[in-house]
């Protein structure tokens, strides 16, 4: 687990999720903190879309057990196809948001997710990477 709170081992994608922390931080700053999930959703997307990044929401993926498809999955965001973006209004995040991200990322097959928390007036996110040797956490609290 890296526990330097400011970046990942690799350095993965690591310009498009700093565009995309900057991103949540404007929103909050313009909409303040505590309202429901979906309105800051969709401000990160208009966001987004402002610094031209390439936005796919709520893209469905099938969930397969045993080579049967038993539900799917759709997260909020996807950002450049390259990041998934929770957002989340809860009183802090927790493992409970962190094996969902991890869920998330071997769902998509992508390996950079990030969980943004607008309950606070300070925002809180964390970046979680898959890896080869199953999963490096990288958490990353701003406050």
């Amino acid at each position: 687990m890296d526990t330097d709170k400011h970046r990942f081992n690799d350095g993965e994608h690591k310009e498009l999720t700093h565009l995309i922390i900057g991103c949540a931080f404007e929103v909050l700053n313009e909409m303040g903190h505590g309202l429901h999930e979906k309105p800051y959703e969709r401000a990160m997307i208009v966001e987004l879309r402002l610094k031209e990044a390439a936005i796919d929401q709520q893209r469905k993926f099938d969930l397969i057990y045993k080579g049967f498809t038993v539900g799917e999955f759709i997260p909020d965001l996807i950002v450049d196809n390259s990041v998934v973006v929770d957002t989340t209004v809860i009183d802090r995040i927790t493992n409970h948001e962190r094996g969902q991200m991890l869920n998330y990322l071997r769902i998509t097959k992508l390996r950079v997710g990030l969980i943004i928390n607008f309950y606070k007036p300070k925002l809180e996110w964390e970046r979680v990477m898959l890896t080869l040797s199953y999963l490096c956490l990288s958490v990353s609290i701003c406050g």
